[in-house]
């Protein structure tokens, strides 16, 4: 298998394991979608040209979403537009057992920071410190969701036979957390659990762990486990290459192997 068909299934497959940020309704009082499809491992889609991580997600729902023999995917990525002006896209629209939806997808990495906000949903940031789910969530509820309402999205619909009252609203959100090093066991209240896939540290912190090798991965391979089959970095090279992200102020996700073996995701912040 060509590497990177190798890493494609890969990362699909870490996407398929992703759990979804919460389950039913509850956050925001949007519904999350659940789709019961059949574990479409292999993803056998060509693509044409490479995604940023975000697009690549979209491609991942469109494959599972064509494997459920219940629904039917309308349309993908409309662009909403005024005046040549893009307003803003719906990401999908779908027949599940012919009830239209609507739906948008999300797939985001956040980190648990208590100096952060009140409460649980407002202590998650994204490892730059430049967003948040309580902006994400904002984002969605005030301008991505009401976009399909807009009078410049109801000739749209017309078009297809869908009318804006007769769609349902669903958001499509998988997410890892990471909880700080020092509070490994962290229990969440509103936010699935299960999303908790690793921890994070700082510069200083990460010293504590000078006996273990590491990997930097690409963006894309951020959706994987970690596995053995790469090369691993000893400490002090990695610390070499880890300052070329930190100087410029950003927070890459490493995969840490211990001596005894152990793997685990982690962020080294920059913060």
């Amino acid at each position: 298998m060509h590497k990177n068909t190798e890493d494609l299934q890969l990362q699909y497959q870490g996407f398929l394991e992703t759990p979804f940020l919460w389950n039913g309704k509850g956050v925001f009082g949007f519904q999350q979608f659940q789709n019961n499809s059949v574990n479409t491992v292999s993803f056998n889609f060509n693509l044409q040209q490479k995604l940023r991580l975000g697009k690549l997600v979209e491609r991942f729902v469109s494959f599972e979403l064509a494997k459920d023999s219940k629904i039917e995917v309308l349309a993908e990525n409309i662009q909403i537009q005024k005046d040549k002006i893009t307003l803003g896209e719906l990401d999908c629209l779908l027949l599940r057992n012919e009830k239209p939806i609507h739906l948008e997808i999300i797939y985001k990495f956040y980190l648990y920071d208590s100096s952060i906000g009140n409460t649980e949903i407002e202590h998650f940031i994204g490892p730059n410190r430049k967003d948040s789910l309580t902006q994400k969530l904002t984002k969605l509820k005030e301008k991505q969701l009401p976009l399909l309402y807009a009078n410049q999205c109801k000739a749209y619909l017309e078009s297809i036979n869908l009318e804006a009252s007769n769609i349902e609203q669903q958001i499509y959100f998988k997410a890892q957390l990471f909880v700080p090093y020092d509070n490994l066991k962290l229990k969440l209240n509103t936010l699935n659990q299960n999303c908790i896939t690793g921890f994070y540290v700082n510069r200083k912190e990460l010293l504590e762990f000078s006996n273990c090798k590491f990997h930097i991965p690409n963006k894309h391979n951020w959706l994987l486990k970690p596995h053995k089959n790469i090369n691993w970095l000893k400490f002090d090279d990695f610390f070499e290459k880890l300052d070329t992200f930190l100087i410029d102020e950003k927070s890459p996700l490493c995969w840490l192997k211990k001596i005894n073996g152990e793997l685990h995701r982690i962020f080294v912040v920059w913060w």
